[in-house]
C-alpha cells in the first residue's frame, strides 16, 4: 500500500447524474483514495450535443476544483474529447492539480506496455469510433474498430459473457494486435478482464482501471488490486511525457 496521504480525486461526467455503470468503479477504489463523481449534466442521451462545449466545461470543472479542493481530476468519456479539440491542454493549463481523461490514460497505459496496434471496443457508433482512432493515432496508437453500435443502449444491455464473446469475435476479425482497448463504461468489461486476458491471451486496458491508475499514480501511489485485469494488479509505473505535465 501506498504511504503518501489520502487522495481526493473527482470523475466527472459532462452527461447526466443516472449513470449507474460508475457503480462499477467503487469496487476498485483503494481504501486511501476517496472519489467524488460528478455530473455537469451537459449532455443527455444524445453524445453529438456536447460538441464544441470546451469553454463551458472548462468553467464548470475550474468551479468544482476550487470549492472541492481535489487532489486531481479524471473527466470520463472520450466522445467528450474528441468532439472539443484541445480540451485536455486547455485543462492542464488552467489547473493547479493533475488531471486526466479516458484517453488521455488509456494511452498512458497502452504505452506502458508498449501496445502499438491495439483492438478499439466502445459503445459508440462508426463515426465517434473514427474520431477516437484519429485521435490516438496522433498520440501513436494504431486501433481498429469493427463492431460500432448504431445506438449507445445497446452496449449496455449485453451480459459479461455476451461482452465477452463479442470482444472474442471482434478480436477474430481484426488478426494479432498488442492489447485491446475498452473505452467506453456502457460497454462494461470489469467482470471479466480477468478472463478475457487469460483465455484471450492478450493485455487488456479499460478506461475507467486505466485513469485510477494514471490518477494515482501521478499522486504518488502505488496499489496492486486484484480482479480486474493486469493494469490494476500489477501497477506499472507511469511512464511520463511531455503529453502529460499538467497539473
Amino acid at each position: 500500500m501506498s504511504e503518501t496521504k489520502a487522495a481526493k480525486i473527482a470523475l466527472i461526467t459532462c452527461g447526466p447524474k443516472s449513470r449507474s455503470h460508475f457503480a462499477g468503479v467503487e469496487p476498485l477504489v483503494p481504501k486511501d483514495t476517496s472519489v467524488d463523481i460528478e455530473s455537469l449534466e451537459i449532455y443527455s442521451d444524445n453524445l453529438y450535443t456536447i460538441e464544441n462545449k470546451k469553454a463551458l466545461i472548462l468553467k464548470q470543472i475550474k468551479t468544482l476544483v476550487r470549492e472541492r479542493k481535489w487532489d486531481g481530476v479524471m473527466l470520463v468519456a472520450a466522445p467528450t474529447e474528441v468532439l472539443n479539440p484541445g480540451l485536455l491542454e486547455d485543462l492542464q493549463s488552467s489547473i493547479d492539480v493533475p488531471v486526466t481523461t479516458a484517453l488521455d490514460a488509456c494511452v498512458g497505459a497502452l504505452r506502458t506496455y508498449s501496445a502499438q496496434r491495439v483492438l478499439l471496443l466502445t459503445p459508440f457508433d462508426m463515426r465517434l469510433n473514427m474520431l477516437i482512432v484519429d485521435h490516438l493515432e496522433k498520440r501513436g496508437v494504431s486501433a481498429v474498430a469493427p463492431s460500432p453500435f448504431e445506438f449507445l443502449g445497446d452496449a449496455i444491455k449485453l451480459t459479461p459473457d455476451e461482452v465477452f464473446e463479442h470482444t472474442r469475435k471482434a478480436l477474430a476479425e481484426v488478426g494479432p494486435v498488442d492489447a485491446i482497448y475498452f473505452q467506453g463504461a456502457v460497454l462494461d468489461p470489469l467482470k471479466i478482464l480477468d478472463r478475457i486476458e487469460r483465455e484471450l491471451e492478450t493485455t487488456v486496458i479499460a478506461s475507467n482501471p486505466a485513469m485510477l491508475w494514471f490518477m494515482l499514480s501521478r499522486l504518488g501511489h502505488r496499489h496492486s488490486i486484484a480482479g480486474y485485469g493486469k493494469l490494476l494488479r500489477e501497477w506499472p509505473a507511469l511512464i511520463e511525457s511531455t503529453e502529460n505535465n499538467g497539473g
